[in-house]
């Protein structure tokens, strides 16, 4: 008798979640037209942000530039002492802009995320509200750990790849080849340093497990160093070897946010 009032009880809980879920979905339901809407003031304030935060990184251009240009040699051009070389009568505006919109774009990006979390919270129920907000945060803290990290390493495969042929060729480093390169290489430690927030996604939905990834440890290994070694765009042998090792580390993070999670 007691055992079938505890099943009662438990029945009766798991329909007032239902109903409270289905409350939750009722009050934040809109219409299609009330979405573009909101989706429409939702984007227009990510671009404002982006705009105000481009604006003040171009009136630091110089600075920034200089910051970024630490890991060039001053031996990479002979004819310019390890300046960059535009080719064009505007490219030298074109350059500061887009590296400006670069930056403004990194910098705005907690309101990017914090607009894209407005949208699509109302749809969500309370207990995943509580999971997206640490989750959007350690996004945020990894991509800048990524970048952080790319930026240390970048001195490796620029000094190598322009020492390379330096005693048959004379480098004449654009400023749009440069910071092309700065680019992807840092985006590539950015994406690379997301893993642990893809991975414990996937086991939130039930994709993956720890059991799984501990199980897989070798396969992941020899991928992720094969990845490190073709996602690096420079010849060097440091860059692979440290993106390696912080993916390795990253993967047993992985592991471990797994288990605190599903817990």
């Amino acid at each position: 008798m007691a055992t079938s009032n505890i099943d009662q009880q438990d029945t009766m809980a798991s329909v007032n979640d239902s109903i409270i879920e289905e409350e939750e979905n009722e009050e934040s339901s809109m219409t299609l037209v009330e979405h573009l809407e909101e989706l429409r003031w939702r984007i227009f304030k990510s671009l404002i942000a982006i705009t105000v935060a481009a604006i003040v990184a171009f009136i630091f251009r110089i600075q920034i530039m200089r910051f970024l240009t630490l890991p060039l040699p001053k031996t990479a051009d002979t004819l310019t002492k390890g300046q960059l070389v535009v080719t064009g009568v505007g490219e030298g505006f074109t350059i500061y802009l887009k590296l400006a919109f670069a930056v403004g774009f990194v910098i705005a990006l907690p309101v990017i995320l914090y607009q894209t979390w407005a949208f699509i919270s109302p749809g969500l129920y309370e207990r995943e509200k509580k999971n997206a907000v640490p989750f959007i945060i350690a996004g945020i803290v990894l991509f800048i750990a990524g970048i952080a990290l790319g930026f240390v390493v970048l001195q490796y495969p620029v000094q190598w790849l322009i020492n390379f042929a330096s005693d048959s060729f004379v480098p004449l480093i654009t400023a749009d080849n440069y910071f092309t390169f700065v680019a992807f290489f840092l985006l590539a430690f950015g994406i690379a340093f997301e893993i642990p927030l893809v991975l414990t996604f996937l086991a939130q939905l039930g994709l993956v497990s720890s059991q799984v990834l501990r199980r897989k440890r070798p396969i992941a290994y020899v991928g992720m160093w094969i990845a490190a070694t073709f996602v690096t765009p420079g010849a060097d042998p440091y860059s692979p070897i440290i993106l390696g090792i912080a993916m390795t580390f990253l993967y047993e993070l992985t592991i471990v946010f797994i288990r605190i999670t599903k817990h």
